[in-house]
């Protein structure tokens, strides 16, 4: 099975290169990464031009003009530009543990999709961790929120992958850790670009893969992310507009959105 990993960035290109060091490091390495950057500056560039020349593994930069928050417009060029049979998204702040990819195909089966937690490492942490560019992080160091997402344990993993708050609205999705098959996407059409600024897009994409008959697994104690620290700088102004956006497609059962990935899948 072949397997793209997204990374999903905005100038932030000292986390962003934690980010792609820890793909390197996996057991179970992609076989292509496609960084979605969502118009950043020259210095992200650089710096995954500077990975790419000692990668053993294909890197394709993707970047959109900066125009405010389009995060599901560069994600969904991402899914068009990605040849893999499976696709796993995460975001530029995001360390890997050294199984996160073995973990998410290890649960992976046809007709679901995967959502994996985080780690919260505090500011201290991220601090040192970005000046070592140290990606080997322990649950036992202080300053870490959410341990209990960084323990291990791949037998109480499976155990309770379908049952874990699968249907419950506050614990939708997060595209910081999740998972899908390509041929999903392409039936749901991808994220919904109608969703302006930050909030809830990858909660919409959620349900409209289940409105399909998807079936939602939760990775935990499996599929380790750690999220490196730093301030909320995303505006929330369009908070109600995306929450009625992702409330219609609760209501309405929709599957497909129009304004979606297939725009991109002969660009």
């Amino acid at each position: 099975m072949k397997v793209s990993l997204i990374i999903a960035t905005y100038n932030w290109p000292q986390a962003l290169e934690l980010a792609i060091l820890s793909a390197f490091k996996q057991s179970r390495l992609p076989d292509e990464i496609i960084i979605a950057d969502d118009g950043s500056t020259d210095d992200t560039r650089l710096e995954i031009n500077k990975l790419a020349e000692k990668s053993k593994i294909l890197i394709i930069h993707l970047w959109q003009e900066d125009n405010g928050f389009q995060k599901t417009s560069i994600l969904n060029k991402a899914f068009a530009k990605s040849t893999g049979d499976y696709i796993i998204q995460i975001d530029g702040d995001i360390i890997l543990h050294h199984h996160f990819i073995k973990d998410h195909l290890g649960l992976a089966k046809k007709n679901a999709f995967i959502q994996g937690g985080r780690v919260l490492l505090g500011p201290e942490i991220s601090s040192k961790i970005l000046s070592n560019k140290n990606i080997n992080i322990s649950i036992f160091d202080g300053d870490i929120k959410r341990k209990k997402d960084g323990i291990r344990f791949l037998a109480l993993s499976n155990f309770i992958a379908a049952g874990y708050r699968n249907r419950h609205p506050k614990y939708f999705a997060r595209g910081a850790n999740m998972s899908f098959w390509r041929e999903d996407l392409l039936l749901t059409n991808g994220y919904n670009e109608d969703f302006s600024g930050w909030g809830h897009e990858d909660s919409e994409l959620t349900i409209r893969l289940m409105n399909a008959g998807k079936q939602k697994l939760q990775l935990k104690f499996g599929g380790i992310a750690y999220h490196i620290y730093h301030k909320e700088e995303a505006s929330k102004k369009h908070d109600q507009q995306n929450k009625e956006l992702l409330e219609n497609t609760v209501k309405s059962g929709i599957i497909f959105t129009p304004k979606g990935l297939n725009q991109y899948l002969d660009a």
